[in-house]
């Protein structure tokens, strides 16, 4: 797998350039509440593999919505559905968190990815045929993550920029992330998830 560098300090803007990467916005607000540790990735059709970052300064998560979303949530996460919807409109982008990455697994197993339900939202069925069997000759990466709410939820105008089918985007914005050690709970769900999946 290989790293993506951290945009550096713009000199022609006094905002700092930070990554952001595209998520359900309904497992951003999952994460939030501690009803997932994990996120599943294989990058976008126009990417020739996922790349995380190369340091961990951490990143924000753009929220993402779409009308299949519900379908790929279990029913015990549905109320997360609309709470995404909320932060996602024709004008505006709300983001509410960033994370740290705690640390990637590539999937070696893909039967074994039930066993790791609990850490997640999604149904079964939709991560076998959005992450499992999407693009199968690319490998598929759980990362473990320790989210963080941003004091004031940022809000961005949506621009053409933001869309595509890529994971990661860069942000003109003062909004920071501070350092964090990761818990002893998810270093923890790191090792759970190693121990499965490899």
């Amino acid at each position: 797998m290989t790293s993506l560098r951290q945009p550096e300090r713009s000199t022609d803007t006094p905002a700092i350039r930070r990554l952001a990467l595209k998520e359900w916005s309904a497992a951003v607000h999952a994460l939030l509440q501690g009803r997932q540790q994990i996120l599943l990735r294989k990058g976008g059709i126009h990417e020739k593999a996922f790349e995380t970052p190369d340091h961990d300064g951490g990143f924000l998560l753009f929220p993402t919505v779409a009308h299949a979303h519900a379908e790929r949530t279990r029913a015990e996460h549905q109320d997360l559905i609309a709470l995404g919807a909320a932060d996602v409109t024709d004008d505006a982008v709300v983001i509410r968190a960033g994370v740290h990455l705690v640390g990637t697994v590539e999937v070696q197993d893909p039967t074994r990815l039930p066993d790791l339900e609990d850490l997640h939202i999604w149904t079964s069925e939709s991560i076998q045929r959005d992450r499992v069997a999407f693009r199968p000759t690319k490998p598929l990466t759980v990362m473990v993550v320790q989210v963080t709410a941003l004091p004031t939820p940022l809000t961005l105008p949506r621009r053409d920029s933001y869309g595509g089918c890529t994971s990661w985007l860069d942000l003109h914005t003062d909004a920071d992330l501070p350092p964090l050690e990761p818990s002893q709970d998810l270093l923890d769900v790191l090792e759970r998830v190693q121990t499965t999946l490899r």
